[in-house]
């Protein structure tokens, strides 16, 4: 069974200010505190397509495997590794990730969906961000009639994580901003 968390959230900064702020908040020392689940992120490749202008990126994330601790246990492995694929079309003003799970996927399979675009009320000042994350817990005969309570743990770290994430971007923008006035932080 699947499952699909969606939400969505106003930034009130300018769709460039946002973007750049994902691009950097993995190496921001102090979001590393905020963002304790994301072990490590490497850049596999990028491309930019001089026909269209797009922007097109591979990286490599490696995060504390989601669930609870017994689920961890019973599997053997409390790392997850993750592939995440960006498109940036700054002609339009559209940024999308998608990121899925490519270890544990006999166990769990996850695919989260980002997308940054100016807010349709004030394109120059706003970008809204559109989340959407998809689990599919893959129950195990040990584990089935535990499944939907897995899947729900799951979905909760997930949420909390995405709470964390939008922190560390409002944050992030914040020092974006400040940097281009020209004031330290």
């Amino acid at each position: 069974m699947v499952k699909a968390y969606g939400q969505e959230h106003v930034y009130k900064h300018p769709w460039e200010r946002v973007t750049s702020a994902s691009w950097r908040k993995f190496s921001d020392p102090e979001n590393k505190r905020t963002l304790s689940h994301i072990i490590e992120v490497d850049t596999l490749n990028h491309k930019l397509d001089p026909e269209s202008g797009k922007l097109y990126t591979t990286r490599a994330i490696t995060v504390h495997a989601p669930g609870p601790w017994f689920v961890r246990k019973i599997i053997g492995q409390d790392i997850c590794h993750c592939v995440e694929s960006t498109v940036v079309d700054a002609r339009t003003k559209s940024m999308q990730l998608t990121t899925c799970n490519i270890s544990l996927q006999k166990f769990l399979e996850v695919e989260e969906k980002i997308r940054y675009d100016p807010h349709p009320d004030n394109p120059n000042e706003w970008t809204v961000c559109r989340q959407e994350t998809s689990i599919r817990i893959k129950p195990l005969s040990a584990l089935a009639s535990m499944a939907e309570k897995v899947e729900q743990k799951c979905a909760e770290k997930f949420m909390q994580n995405s709470a964390k994430g939008r922190e560390v971007m409002e944050r992030m923008c914040k020092y974006l901003e400040a940097e281009s006035r020209g004031i330290a932080m």
